[in-house]
């Protein structure tokens, strides 16, 4: 163990000896390298960071049915499976490419518009510079970076002003077909409804009653006094022996429809504002601003890296350049 330690302490030794000699060198390298990094440091383009950040809400409806509501009402924020849904929102291509329309994003970034990869290039730089990210708290955090501070923050603000339209949009796609398909659905029953109360009305102006109505008509045949009065009722009674039957049968559909129709009428509600709503599924919690300060470059950290860096790449090429020297020697 202790001739480890000499000849650790040895070779450190003649490492120090070594960085000693080479001194003036390994010096001029560094400051050169300082120098360079400093000059390139200015001359990088500076960026600047708008922050926006929203919370997904629970529920993206208006909801006539109970067990709706007591899952989750509009003012609820939302959980980490809505906090996901959003994320993908955000960085669907719905978003992205109003914003690259709106912003003019292809000429921004300086992309030549007959590039072959020009969608590539854009789709790089746009991710590189608009950012999603969720936070521990739940929320969902949108950093768009660029040259341009106010452009910057005018992108946040419209993306989060995009998550409502957007997944409107998304929503109605789906809805207007169940919407349409309900609709179509009530009206056959309603349609179905009328002819049945139409068969009854005929029949009703013949004088055909309900079940009844015809028991009081025998009593009333029975109870007439004089000769009209008992061919009435016996033409009554004729009608109703002959069309009860289809008349009581219309009237049980007819009950039947109304009682379907009237459960049918909770989901036809449901879809309808599903269909027809147009809601906030978002809850801001900070717009985002224009930056007065810039986000990168750091200036410090390019210059303290690049010289450390400088520093230590010397010695290694200095001690591999004398390494080779001795090789040679040897050979």
């Amino acid at each position: 163990m202790s001739e480890n330690a000499q000849e650790f302490d040895q070779e450190r030794q003649s490492l120090m000896v070594f960085i000693w000699q080479r001194r003036k060198t390994i010096i001029l390298i560094t400051i050169i390298a300082m120098i360079v990094s400093i000059i390139i440091s200015l001359l990088l383009t500076p960026i600047y960071k708008s922050t926006a950040i929203v919370f997904p809400a629970a529920t993206s409806t208006v909801s006539f049915s109970e067990q709706r509501i007591a899952k989750a009402s509009s003012m609820d924020f939302g959980e980490e499976e809505q906090a996901e849904q959003l994320v993908q929102i955000l960085q669907s291509s719905r978003i992205r490419n109003r914003i690259v329309d709106q912003f003019d994003l292809l000429n921004h970034y300086e992309i030549d518009e007959n590039d072959e990869t020009k969608l590539h290039k854009l789709s790089k730089a746009y991710s590189n510079n608009i950012l999603f990210n969720r936070t521990r708290y739940g929320s969902i955090q949108i950093d768009v970076f660029d040259r341009d501070a106010k452009l910057a923050a005018e992108i946040a603000n419209k993306i989060v002003q995009l998550i409502d339209t957007v997944k409107n949009e998304m929503i109605r796609d789906r809805t207007i077909p169940a919407f349409s398909i309900s609709k179509r659905k009530k009206d056959q029953l309603d349609q179905e409804n009328a002819v049945i109360l139409k068969k009854l009305d005929s029949l009703s102006q013949l004088g055909v009653v309900s079940i009844e109505g015809r028991a009081t008509l025998f009593s009333a045949y029975i109870e007439s006094k004089n000769k009209i009065d008992k061919t009435f009722f016996k033409e009554q009674i004729d009608v109703n022996l002959r069309y009860g039957a289809m008349f009581d049968g219309l009237e049980r559909t007819r009950n039947e429809k109304i009682a379907k129709l009237s459960k049918f009428e909770d989901a036809y509600e449901q879809s309808e504002s599903d269909a027809n709503s147009f809601l906030n599924h978002k809850f801001i919690v900070e717009d985002a601003i224009v930056a007065d300060k810039k986000d990168k470059p750091k200036r410090a950290i390019i210059v303290i890296l690049s010289t450390m860096g400088a520093f230590i790449f010397s010695i290694f090429f200095l001690l591999v350049q004398d390494r080779i020297k001795e090789l040679r020697k040897e050979a």
